[in-house]
């Protein structure tokens, strides 16, 4: 595998509020990371971050050999790198399947579509079969003419990672995927994120769920106020005294009955 991210001595402050301090890690290509912590420590600011919703105050962050640190979202969109969020908020008149279709209308250009051109018209075409194709693996094909908004959360989350996928990223962020997914699709979801990084897609995971990480991740590294505190294998974590104190609150027992 090769390098495919490298967060460097990144620090944010809100305020007089330190939430990132010298946050140091590497992603490779296809690689699954998890990103634990308890509730406060930087884990969403980390990812918005690295996708441009907030401007680091200091270090650097390379992705596929270019500096991204100063550059704006939708720069970062269509450099390869996609998001999903831990409170989806769906447009209210919008069906699920036009929500992914606007997702990709996003990836090539809206001008294109309105004015008709021949190459806008076959961005479409590929779209809606993107879209069809991505709404069968996460199993939202069902209710693909349903309004996104009355979704359940969980559903919601599906459609998250769906609208993020139209783009075709290279880095998948995901924050709290399976928080409300039912538990009969957890585990098609596991092996659908699998699957990406067969693809060489790289997927940088926010979660609690600790079976969850033990699945699907090949590492972990651990947040507590701000400073990574641990960086190992999802078996290692049980062992790690600094994660025992900073991720569960010093319950040994909760994270043994976890992992």
């Amino acid at each position: 595998m090769s390098r495919l991210l490298e967060v460097a001595d990144v620090s944010k402050a809100f305020g007089g509020n330190q939430v990132l301090t010298s946050v140091s890690f590497t992603l490779e290509k296809g690689e699954i990371l998890g990103l634990l912590g308890p509730n406060g420590s930087g884990k969403s600011t980390l990812l918005n971050t690295i996708s441009g919703f907030t401007r680091p105050d200091g270090g650097s962050i390379t992705f596929d050999g270019r500096s991204i640190a100063s550059q704006p979202s939708h720069r970062i969109i269509q450099a390869g790198i996609a998001r999903t969020f831990q409170l989806p908020v769906m447009p209210e008149k919008m069906s699920v399947m036009e929500v992914v279709m606007t997702a990709g209308t996003r990836q090539h250009g809206l001008f294109n579509g309105l004015l008709g051109l021949a190459s806008g018209r076959k961005a479409e075409q590929e779209d809606r079969a993107r879209a069809r194709e991505l709404l069968d693996i996460l199993l939202l094909t069902k209710v693909k003419d349903l309004p996104a908004a009355a979704l359940s959360g969980g559903q919601k989350k599906l459609l998250g990672i769906a609208c993020a996928l139209m783009g075709k990223p290279t880095l998948l962020m995901l924050d709290e995927p399976m928080a409300g997914v039912h538990p009969k699709l957890r585990q098609e979801l596991v092996e659908t994120l699998v699957n990406l990084s067969h693809q060489g897609i790289s997927l940088l995971v926010i979660e609690h769920d600790m079976h969850f990480i033990n699945t699907l991740c090949q590492r972990c590294i651990v947040l507590d106020r701000g400073q990574i505190v641990a960086s190992c294998r999802p078996d290692e974590l049980a062992q790690n005294q600094q994660v025992l104190e900073a991720y569960l609150g010093h319950s040994t027992a909760t994270l043994q009955e976890a992992v």
